[in-house]
């Protein structure tokens, strides 16, 4: 499979790495500080059409070895913290360390740097009254925090003259205040040094290799300057060994342990956020995969549902299931499965006992609507 140029993968190999990587294969992990580990971040994302994000995501790699309990306990143990709407280990923030310190960035810094830079300093009166609010009160929700900003926050969005909660973003980004935790939707907030681990700060360069290295490992094949969102800065660059995918343009990166060829699948249904799909281009590339969250679709427009969640089978993604957890009523009302291509019979029968165990893990009846 080695040639001079790198790597000559199949659509397949590619697809059974990006499925091992992401621990979707079929061998589980069990330990879900494990898994958030090799997955690098679990994103917060507080929408509950079925389940959380972080819920569901620990849920598709664990299977019935997962309770929610298990999230909320390694949140308030420390191991687990809240950075930037990422859940990520706590030991990790050491590789952040030194970006929190350059904040907003390493010159030469672009124009938005720049004005973010400058509305911090315009409130720094309010910034360190923040401070020493946090010090003396300990974790205080942003709506209890009294706005003294000079410059208001400005916006095209609904951020606009949301000051106390932008101002509160930035400091977090500085490493100056953590989220110490959520009570719904509100997150509470805290000097970051009763919250972050004191680890040695790791070096800028050397930290962003390690992250470098640790995305291609829960990625397992990776284009090297390509990012995923806001919150991946950094791509895989140099990191893994070269290698080529049949039928898709361009270079890409590969994780060396996951290129033995040992595969087998199982059948998951996953969040519309999950890693695996998150990066949509990605996604078509290897999987040639139709798919885009539609909840910020009118109804109408809508072709698989507002949270239609995808369906993984093997090293394929095979269709969408469009479901809504109704709490009240004991159901998960299951509105439509979405078969991309043609079902087989075994298939389809895999797919409901995954449904099924959603369901069960849910404490909810399946209903077909």
């Amino acid at each position: 499979m080695a040639q001079a140029l790198g790597h000559e993968l199949s659509r397949q190999q590619a697809r059974r790495i990006a499925v091992r990587a992401q621990l979707l294969d079929a061998d589980p992990p069990t330990d879900a500080l494990d898994v958030v580990r090799h997955l690098g971040f679990l994103q917060v994302d507080l929408t509950r059409v079925v389940a959380h994000h972080a819920d569901l995501a620990l849920w598709t790699r664990l299977g019935t070895a997962y309770d929610t309990d298990d999230l909320d306990e390694l949140l308030g143990n420390g191991a687990l913290v809240e950075h930037h709407a990422m859940l990520r280990p706590s030991e990790d923030i050491a590789l952040l360390r030194a970006d929190m310190d350059a904040w907003p960035g390493v010159p030469p810094l672009r124009e938005w740097q720049e004005d973010l830079a400058d509305w911090v300093a315009a409130n720094d009166g309010c910034r360190r009254e923040i401070l020493a609010m946090l010090r003396a009160d300990g974790p205080t929700a942003a709506r209890d925090v009294p706005d003294t900003c000079e410059v208001p926050w400005r916006s095209s969005g609904w951020t606009n003259d949301k000051n106390v909660m932008k101002l509160l973003e930035c400091m977090e980004q500085r490493g100056e205040v953590a989220v110490a935790s959520r009570e719904g939707r509100e997150r509470r907030w805290d000097l970051a040094e009763r919250i972050h681990p004191g680890d040695p700060t790791v070096p800028g360069e050397e930290a962003h290799r390690a992250m470098a290295a640790r995305r291609l490992r829960a990625l397992g094949l990776a284009r090297p300057r390509a990012l995923e969102a806001w919150h991946e800065p950094y791509d895989v660059r140099d990191v893994g060994e070269p290698a080529r995918v049949e039928g898709v343009r361009g270079a890409w990166r590969v994780d060396p342990p996951l290129l033995d060829d040992a595969f087998e699948g199982r059948t998951a249904i996953l969040s519309p956020v999950d890693r695996l799909v998150f990066d949509r281009k990605r996604m078509e590339d290897l999987f040639a995969f139709d798919y885009q969250l539609e909840m910020y679709k009118p109804a109408a427009a809508r072709q698989w549902g507002y949270w239609a969640m995808p369906v993984l089978d093997g090293d394929e993604l095979v269709g969408k299931v469009d479901a809504t957890a109704d709490r009240e009523a004991g159901v998960l009302v299951v509105d439509a499965v979405h078969e991309d291509g043609d079902w087989s019979a075994r298939r389809r029968a895999r797919v409901d006992r995954e449904l099924e165990s959603l369901g069960e893990w849910l404490g909810l009846q399946v209903a077909r609507a």
